[in-house]
């Protein structure tokens, strides 16, 4: 099976970004067994910034992985577009995650034996794809690491790092980048950094994020929250503010 090449952002199908169909995912059997995720149906609006919410255990993470084919659900569909990706051997998912997916993880994830500017383009080298420099630069430019190109990850602070981090993952202009925790590690200054350029990156140029968070003010930046506890969605917020959020999360404890 032979994936479609990426289309450029702005110019996709009208298919969302990510839809889940009864997604379940269980660990263990009998008396041991664990709904991670129990029959979960949503969908990611393509050009949208969606956060994920709930408390530990709830499923946020175990739901990004399976719609990101980094685990396998146990039942239910996971598309990414029009793509039924339950149907992928490991090749598949590889070149999937390769080509149309971006990620940013708490832990940056960077390669540390690559400078700063070969991990923003390791994405694209994997894929054998020629850089797009003016969207390289374009994107050094907007999240002000241009002069730490040439710098490895321990030469670079933690906001510097994941800042790197965002533009590797839309490197090869993904349909769909999924965050997780992506400013657990970092102060307020450098988490409000790399949240307001995630939010440009949907308003100005038609990125889909999903980003699982803990934090309402980060949440607060998204289109919409999708609430999350035992492993099914219990709630859902357009338009968030902080207090909103909050105010959200109270009800549902």
């Amino acid at each position: 099976m032979t994936l479609a090449e990426p289309a450029p952002a702005g110019q996709r199908s009208d298919a969302p970004a990510a839809r889940a169909v009864e997604l379940r995912k269980t660990y263990g059997s009998g008396a041991a067994t664990v709904h991670a995720l129990a029959g979960i149906t949503v969908t990611f609006d393509r050009a949208r910034f969606t956060a994920v919410m709930g408390p530990s255990g709830s499923g946020k993470s175990t739901l990004m992985h399976c719609m990101a084919g980094l685990d396998r659900p146990t039942s239910g569909q996971a598309y990414v577009g029009s793509l039924d990706i339950a149907g992928l051997d490991d090749s598949d998912l590889t070149q999937l995650r390769r080509d149309r997916i971006g990620f940013v993880f708490q832990s940056f994830n960077l390669v540390p034996t690559l400078s700063a500017g070969e991990n923003i383009t390791l994405p694209a080298d994997l894929a054998g794809r020629k850089v797009d420099r003016d969207w390289f630069d374009y994107l050094v430019t907007q999240l002000r690491i241009g002069d730490r190109l040439s710098h490895r990850p321990t030469e670079l602070s933690g906001g510097q790092q994941q800042r790197c981090a965002c533009a590797r993952a839309l490197i090869n202009r993904p349909d769909l980048v999924f965050a997780d925790e992506p400013t657990g590690n970092l102060d307020s200054n450098s988490s409000s950094e790399v949240l307001e350029f995630m939010r440009r990156s949907v308003t100005e140029f038609g990125q889909s994020i999903v980003m699982v968070t803990h934090d309402p003010r980060g949440a607060a930046f998204a289109d919409r929250v999708v609430f999350l506890a035992d492993g099914d969605i219990v709630d859902e917020l357009a338009a968030p503010t902080a207090d909103s959020i909050l105010e959200h999360m109270r009800t549902l404890g």
